[in-house]
Formats: C-alpha cells, structure tokens, sequence
C-alpha cells in the first residue's frame, strides 16, 4: 500500500519526539509522503504542515483545560474540517487521548482511516473507555506488549511497536560517564527536580520545587541538583526562575 498522505496530531513535546521518529520510518518507506497536522519543532523539521502552534494543546489541571476548553473545541473543529478536505491515506493521534480520540471517531465516521499512537491507560482504569475507542480507531500503537494483549482481548485491532527509546539507551547505564557528561562530581550525591516539559508545570510547581531542594541542601550540604530543560524556551524560564 502506497501511503501518500499522513494527518498526524500531537498534544506536547513527548508526541513531538515520538512523531519525529514516526515521520521519519513513514519517509524511509514512502518517501513521497507528505505530513499535516500539529506537531513541534522536530515533526516540522521533517517536513509537517503544522496548522497549529504545538502548545495549543499542552494544557494541564481541570481549571486550565475548563479555561481552554472554548479554543481547544474551535482548534478540534478546524483539524476536523482540514483533514476532511485534505483527504489522507490515514489520521493518527499521538498521545493526548481526551482530545484526539473525539477527532479520529469523527474523521473515521467519515471514512478517514485512524490510528491512536500511545495507549491510555485504559487497562488500568475507568476500562469502560474501550468501547469509545474502538469506535474511534482501525487501530491503536502499543508501547508495551501487555497492553496489546489487553486491546486483543477486547477486540480491538492493535499492534505492539514498541519504545522508540529502547533503541536509543543502552542496555546498562554508565553512570561516572553520565556524570562527567553533566560536570558532575563523582562522588557527591546528586537531586534531579523534573518540572516537565509545559510552560505550565513550569509556572505553577516551579517554586515548589526549588523550595524543596533548598529544604533538601539544608540537609544535605553540597548536594548537586540538575534540572534538565525540554526545550530552549523552558531553559530560558528556569533560567529566570532561579534568578528571581
């Protein structure tokens, strides 16, 4: 089957990456595909139409999606609207369940093929949503093969792909080179604060966070912390978090 056209949607930086590598397996064998949707800086570096900015979706916390809720449905309508005159081969969802799985039943009622990239952990709780999900995919992507097993035995077409991170990190980890790496001393214990990748998460736990490192180098003088930044723009708020 020649693939020609691919409508792919992200919800954040996680789906960025994992789209990332989905575009370039999809280029390797169709390499006249061609890519719309959402995506991030890598999906757009492979060649996405992205129709809107990735962090219109990185919403968190029930206030904040009750505040977005009037755009996040007129950004919804417009996928649903541009991928019906579009006319892909296939629509898939990364991630972001709450708002892809609406968009792909309506595209799949219209004929569109749909595929659901990371399972939600529906075979951990509220398992009632399975039935909104089969009527909302032709197929969904596992990470773990327990979870195809699960989607198998509810009658759902899946297919296990696995964690584009086990063919990135080794096996085994070395840690004196990771800390050498980080310009890390070898022998001093060190705390990772991992605030996330959304501007939010930045915004409101941030304090939190350092607040608790303080507490925790009180205790435990010369403790190295690290924070990694997801993004240039997170580095720069962290940045400017630190300073005030």
């Amino acid at each position: 089957m020649t693939v020609r056209r691919v409508y792919i949607v992200a919800g954040e930086l996680s789906g960025d990456n994992l789209g990332t590598g989905l575009m370039r397996a999809l280029k390797a064998r169709h390499p006249d595909v061609e890519f719309r949707g959402i995506g991030g800086p890598g999906m757009i570096a492979e060649g996405m139409e992205s129709r809107f900015p990735l962090e219109t979706l990185s919403v968190m916390g029930l206030v904040e999606v009750i505040k977005h809720l009037p755009e996040l449905i007129r950004v919804r309508r417009s996928l649903r609207r541009d991928a019906l005159a579009w006319q892909p081969d296939i629509m898939i969802g990364i991630d972001a369940p709450d708002f892809n799985l609406g968009l792909e039943r309506q595209l799949r009622e219209a004929g569109i093929t749909t595929a659901h990239y990371v399972s939600p952990t529906v075979w951990a709780w509220r398992q009632g949503r399975i039935k909104g999900i089969a009527r909302s995919v032709d197929a969904m992507l596992t990470f773990l093969p327990f979870e195809a097993a699960f989607y198998a035995r509810h009658r759902v077409p899946v297919a296990f792909v696995g964690h584009p991170l086990a063919d990135e990190l080794p096996l085994t980890n070395d840690r004196a080179m990771a800390r050498a790496a980080l310009g890390l001393d070898a022998d001093t214990a060190v705390l990772a604060l991992l605030p996330g990748s959304r501007a939010n998460e930045i915004r409101f736990l941030g304090d939190t966070f350092l607040d608790a490192a303080e507490q925790l180098c009180r205790v435990r003088p010369g403790l190295q912390v690290v924070i990694p930044a997801a993004t240039p723009k997170r580095h720069e708020e962290l940045r400017a978090l630190l300073a005030a």
